[in-house]
């Protein structure tokens, strides 16, 4: 049986595509590639994103089965130290971050959100695969 072999697009919706851009952007360090006033298309994290225009109160997030809110979608980064000062650097740019937690498996994690209350989660370990690629192409 095939394979799945990776993400390739997130789609995420927000109420205004000009100003979500201009904040992933700036907060995130996105690559605009492509925009209209229905959608944005960015380089994030190895993956495309498209900011999508959508009705009002939309969001990626959902409840788990104890009613928390939840996010969707976890970016890495390589080591708690980076995941501290990705950190900082969020709240000096006025984005909202959660603490920092250790949930009990390997590494440690937040939360942060975009204007549109989009949750998003950040992992201190990078995926082995992703690693060993990284490793391999800086060879």
């Amino acid at each position: 049986m095939k394979q799945l072999v990776r993400v390739g697009t997130t789609y995420i919706p927000v109420s205004d595509v000009q100003k979500a851009s201009t904040w992933y952007r700036e907060m995130l360090n996105a690559k605009l590639n492509y925009k209209d006033e229905d959608k944005a298309i960015l380089d994030l994290a190895n993956q495309s994103i498209f900011l999508v225009c959508s009705a009002d109160g939309e969001s990626s997030n959902f409840l788990d089965k104890y009613h928390t809110k939840r996010f969707s979608l976890t970016f890495e980064v390589d080591g708690s130290s980076e995941l501290k000062e990705l950190r900082e650097q969020m709240l000096h740019l006025g984005v909202e971050a959660g603490e920092i937690e250790d949930r009990g498996h390997g590494g440690l994690n937040f939360v942060f959100s975009d204007p549109d209350g989009n949750l998003f989660d950040v992992w201190s370990e990078l995926s082995p695969k992703f690693k060993q690629s990284l490793l391999t192409s800086e060879l």
